[in-house]
């Protein structure tokens, strides 16, 4: 049986991405900050699949709890073909010279440090095993810069860059590696972004049909499922309102 690794699974496309490899019939490794939530789609996903789940709890901000809940897994749920590296926010739609410094932090420390501490632990694993698939989200972020976008914007630049990097240094072990870049997804992204203000949320999608948490489910599962001798090096997906990072058709 095949073993997904899945950050930031508790909401998302994050959890798009557990119920749609539970039905593959993958076993999965849940990692998220929230422990009652992670329990209740882990539970859901072991009854309705009959598929086995492991939770870590943990932010992937902090390095050495990270290792230590990682190092907790029995050694053959070390063996991950998948890891998804989805855990990512924004905080702030600020300019830069009125960003606050605590939002920033948070950002960098989530969307890099975070993405880095995990693949490090995980690529190690794959490289042992000479096979395994990294998932790296993006955004269009990541391809454009957008008014008052500067610090996420910036790490998702640095999310595209690590992505090129770990598909050079992976190379020789035989790991693919993906990144998808999504444009407008209707999760708690928005939500997340204005610290809890849905109303002004709800406005980012008003007047246009987004992409949705399954869309891009379904874009990491074609990227994984093709032959072994295809890699999807890069993938950028917009609703069809959507044009760029700023140009969108609203009704």
């Amino acid at each position: 049986m095949k073993t997904a690794l899945i950050t930031g699974a508790t909401s998302g496309i994050g959890k798009s991405c557990a119920h749609l490899f539970a039905q593959q019939g993958y076993q999965l490794v849940l990692v998220a900050r929230r422990e009652e939530k992670l329990n209740e789609v882990a539970k859901h996903l072991a009854d309705k699949y009959a598929i086995e789940v492991k939770t870590l709890i943990a932010d992937v901000r902090d390095n050495s709890v990270l290792k230590e809940v990682f190092e907790s897994l029995p050694e053959d749920w070390k063996k991950i073909d998948v890891l998804i590296n989805n855990a990512g926010l924004s905080q702030g739609l600020d300019p830069i010279q009125n960003g606050d410094t605590n939002d920033w932090d948070t950002m960098i420390d989530t969307n890099v440090k975070g993405l880095l501490y995990v693949t490090k632990i995980v690529s190690n694993w794959m490289i042992a095993a000479k096979k395994g698939h990294i998932i790296n989200i993006g955004s269009i972020a990541g391809k454009e810069v957008y008014p008052n976008g500067n610090v996420y914007c910036a790490t998702k630049h640095a999310v595209d860059a690590l992505n090129k990097g770990m598909r050079l240094d992976l190379l020789p072990h035989g790991i693919k590696v993906t990144a998808i870049n999504p444009g407008m997804v209707e999760t708690e992204f928005s939500v997340v972004r204005f610290k809890g203000d849905e109303d002004k949320a709800k406005k980012v999608y008003e007047g246009l049909s987004p992409l949705l948490a399954q869309d891009i489910a379904d874009a990491i599962w074609f990227a994984v499922s093709r032959p072994a001798h295809v890699n999807i090096n890069d993938m950028l997906i917009m609703p069809t309102a959507q044009a760029s990072a700023t140009v969108v058709n609203r009704n």
